[in-house]
């Protein structure tokens, strides 16, 4: 064949796999020539404007404004608009400003106040606005200002400094950024200052950085989906509507909330953000901050605090799908006992379960009596059991769960008939959570289980839902096939696509189409009150599926990693939006899900998962075992990096207290505690355990150094307290980072309440308390303990039992004081824990110690050259450390410690 022949042929195969290619596109509805002409064809939309500038209507105490919108011209693509439309804009909080635009004449799917509770707003007194159009109040520093433009347009702006926070005012002729409000197309669009925006949350999904990075061509897609973790920039297990925007170079923050369930893609740029809605209404929140930390407490007072994890929960957890019977679960349990690896909590995933049913067991490999003597074993132990529940139900007619869930009438049903999904277990039925009567089943079938194997806690998994069928759309149904399509999957694969049709209905005639990203809410939220009624103590729970207020009932995991360096780095940026996003109980499958291990990954893995808020390790019944004492190496780092983590659990269940009554997160981004440091915003391989505590783990395989970036001030080593870093502004530092070793720093102007290392943690707080002051010569150290019996079902409530005792520090002359300060003190009397130990880091080497002064509300003493105390000086740093030890102080007794410098 000669070369003009060959050249025309493969020309025309090209040809051919184009118009394939084409053909394929077009019926994703991708095709790029389709979509071009359909925008030259028309616009979206036309946007709308004030009806009348009598329409607009302010309330007599200022507080709440509204206008009535009417349509420019109608669109058809993506159906017809709607014509006349309410907007509702309210300070309902000084710090929080609400803006509600809905169809004015016909009511639109919106949460009901039983899932997440709202103010309600009655009509008042009106009068007409004035020219300025404008909302606000002395006290807020949020305004809010309505444009009287064509098409119209509305902003939110800062009184203190004038600053645009939200501004949705179109740009010329560009139909992307006008307001269009259709049946099942919602866009609206807000400008935001290049440069200075900078933006965090709008999850769930796994990305490279914890900022959210601008791009066009992507979309952030929000539709709970079953889909792995280890992929990148898809949306994944929830939906979180909800961002915060550091601004530089100062570093005030505010944070947005589009309280809308329905699926949507939300489109970034550098200059400006676009929500694009299959449904509901516009719902917005703007919260004022003007902080990181206040802005996410504003955010969870609307949606809810975060629930309190009970003390045991912050030990270390062990799980693997594919434990094959008891002996294999005794086996692991007596492999981290000789090894001695602390282990709190056992799991197990669905290898239990008699044909992967819900509440059964295994009769031939977990049965009943002898997986209750494991239980109860590891009861006498102190440690603890926690098993997994899938939301499907199996159709089975001997199946009694079935039959009783069948009788009272709560699955989810499409055509009028329960619902058939399939999973593990082949056909199966939902409950439907939406339906009060659920409640009560699904805490019946909890309380029979447990009746039989008293397990801790549940772990709740595929709750997305997941489905491993795509059922066929209802023929016509643009709720099963709507005219915009989201990017599910990153390839706008249909929304029905391993979930429930978006026909199906639940109770109250409720589409599947709203509630959808809802269910995973609506199941945590019935499983906690069952656990609080069956078990009478404070539950835990972990969730894979997750809305807005989530962390209000339940802690979540980051879902289905792989065992990749590229994963090990992801878990920061994901477990750190989940403290944005109000859930502080956050963790990742240490030592990667999927894919097989390596001793050196894992060994890297729980150095770093040692500092998650829930450390698991947990791992795919066909992949290698990785249990941490399956190698040496990787059991004596298990040990260390344990070892401290014990020692700081109540620090850990003291940032749990602060985020159940605050909402601030437990773990957080550097900027959370260094606003005004710019180089912070872009930081996604460090963080900060509450406000003084900085981890900065080795990412790379090979790597026996780290880069690591240290605010202002003087950090000390937590395994070492004579290493430290200094640096008078933020800079970049290279640490050593040996194999056995991840780097956690402790900044000055802290006080630390540790414990000693244990096997448990009901071991540890047996054992006496021991401070760490990191001195400041700038500012005073400060530190708080909370104590309670870690169970107790409301943590902090005004009629419990627990104390908070609350440490000060200061160095004034040549005299540095430490003293406490204790609310309900009787609590920590009771149980007779000590403090038996005082150190005092970052002390200038210039000083020595001369005596001390002690004294309590009973006792004062005055002691020169003790032998219980020991002084050293780091010839390198030349940080002078003075340790007091055998002090036997009562913790819920105050007092007061005065130590004498001298030069």
């Amino acid at each position: 064949m000669d070369a003009e022949k060959r050249a025309s042929l493969c020309q025309h195969a090209i040809f051919l796999l184009a118009v394939h290619f084409c053909y394929y596109i077009l019926a994703l509805d991708l095709c790029s020539v389709s979509v071009a002409a359909a925008k030259d064809q028309e616009p979206v939309g036309y946007g709308y404007s004030i009806l009348s500038s009598s329409s607009a209507t302010v309330d007599t105490s200022l507080k709440s404004l509204t206008a009535d919108l009417s349509l420019i011209k109608n669109s058809s693509v993506y159906g017809p608009d709607i014509y006349n439309l309410n907007l509702f804009a309210s300070l309902e909080t000084k710090d929080r400003l609400r803006v509600r635009i809905t169809d004015s004449n016909n009511q639109r799917w919106e949460i009901p106040q039983e899932i997440i509770p709202r103010q309600f707003h009655p009509t008042g007194h009106n009068r007409s606005l004035p020219e300025n159009h404008f909302l606000s109040d002395a006290t807020s520093d949020l305004v809010f200002t309505l444009h009287n433009t064509t098409p119209f347009g509305f902003s939110v702006s800062r009184r203190s400094s004038g600053e645009t926070l939200f501004d949705t005012s179109p740009e010329g002729s560009n139909a992307d950024t006008f307001l269009v409000f259709k049946d099942q197309y919602i866009q609206l669009s807000s400008a935001l200052p290049k440069g200075s925006a900078h933006l965090y949350g709008l999850g769930e999904r796994t990305k490279k950085s914890l900022k959210l990075t601008p791009n066009s061509n992507d979309t952030l897609t929000l539709w709970n989906a079953d889909l792995f973790a280890a992929y990148l920039d898809v949306n994944l297990y929830g939906s979180h509507p909800f961002y915060i925007d550091v601004r530089s170079p100062n570093g005030t923050t505010h944070g947005v909330l589009l309280l809308n369930s329905n699926g949507m893609d939300v489109v970034y740029t550098a200059d400006r953000i676009t929500y694009k809605v299959i449904g509901g209404i516009i719902d917005l929140y703007f919260l004022a901050g003007p902080s990181p930390d206040s802005v996410i407490q504003q955010y969870t007072e609307f949606i809810g605090r975060p629930a309190p994890m009970p003390y045991w929960s912050f030990g270390f957890h062990q799980c693997r799908y594919g434990y094959k019977n008891v002996s294999d679960l005794e086996a692991v349990v007596a492999g981290y006992a000789k090894a001695g690896i602390p282990l709190e909590v056992m799991w197990t995933d669905i290898d239990y379960m008699d044909g992967y049913k819900d509440f059964t067991l295994d009769p031939i490999n977990f049965p009943a009596d002898q997986m209750k003597k494991f239980v109860d074993t590891l009861h006498q132990n102190g440690q603890r059991y926690v098993l997994i529940l899938d939301p499907g139900i199996s159709v089975n007619n001997s199946y009694e769960t079935y039959i009783r869930g069948i009788e009272a009438d709560i699955f989810i049903k499409r055509d009028g008939v329960p619902y058939v999904g399939q999973v593990w277990e082949g056909p199966l039925n939902f409950p439907d959570f939406v339906n009060p009567a659920a409640q009560t089943f699904w805490e019946n079938e909890i309380k029979l289980f447990r009746d039989i194997l008293p397990m801790d806690g549940l772990w709740l998994d595929m709750n997305e839902i997941s489905n491993f069928i795509t059922s066929p759309p209802t023929p016509f149904s643009t709720l099963d096939d709507p005219p915009y399509k989201i990017n599910n999957n990153g390839t706008r694969r249909p929304i029905n696509n391993k979930t429930i049709p978006a026909t199906a209905l639940h109770y109250g005639n409720v589409t599947e189409y709203n509630v959808h990203s809802l269910y995973g809410l609506l199941e945590a939220k019935a499983t906690r009150a069952a656990l609080i009624n069956v078990i009478g103590k404070r539950p835990f729970m972990l969730t894979r599926s997750t809305y807005v207020s989530s962390g209000k009932y339940t802690a979540h995991w980051t879902g289905d990693n792989a065992a990749t360096w590229d994963d090990l780095a992801y878990t920061i940026p994901s477990i750190l939006n989940f403290g944005l996003f109000g859930i502080p109980m956050v963790g990742a499958d240490i030592c990667g899900f999927q894919r097989n291990t390596t001793e050196e990954l894992c060994r890297r893995w729980i150095q770093l998962g040692a500092f998650y808020p829930f450390a698991r390790d947990h791992s795919d019944k066909f992949k290698i075992r990785q249990e941490l004492y399956l190698w040496d190496s990787v059991a004596a780092t298990a040990r260390k990096v344990l070892g401290l983590r014990y020692r700081l659990l109540p620090y850990f269940y003291t940032l749990m207290y602060e985020a159940h009554t605050k909402g601030t997160p437990i773990a957080r981004p550097l900027f959370f505690s260094f606003p005004q440091d710019t180089r912070t915003y872009e930081i996604s391989t460090q963080f900060l355990i509450g406000k003084g505590v900085i981890v900065s783990p080795v990412l790379r395989s090979g790597a026996v150094s780290v880069d690591a970036y240290f605010p202002g001030g003087n950090w000390f080593d937590l395994f070492n307290f004579s290493n430290s870093v200094s640096v008078n502004s933020g800079k970049q530092i290279t640490l050593d980072a040996p194999p056995d070793h991840i780097n956690v720093h402790v900044r000055e102007g802290n006080i630390l309440a540790l414990q000693g290392e244990a096997m448990t943690t009901d071991a540890a707080r047996k054992t006496p308390f021991q401070l760490l002051v990191a001195v400041s010569n700038t500012q005073d150290s400060t530190g708080d303990v909370f104590l309670d019996d870690g169970e107790e079902v409301k943590m902090g409530d005004v009629r419990g039992k627990w104390s908070l005792v609350r440490f000060y520090a200061g160095i004034i002359n040549n005299n540095i004081t430490i003293r406490s300060q204790v609310v309900n003190r009787d609590f920590a009397l009771s149980q007779k824990w000590i403090i038996d130990k005082v150190t005092f880091i970052g002390l200038k080497k210039s000083k020595r110690l001369k005596g001390y002064k002690f004294s309590t509300t009973t006792e004062s003493k005055f002691t020169k050259n003790s032998s219980v105390i020991k002084e050293s000086v780091n010839s390198i740093t030349g940080f002078l450390t003075i340790e007091i030890s055998e002090l036997s102080l009562l913790i819920g007794q105050e007092f007061k410690l005065e130590l004498e410098l001298t030069e």
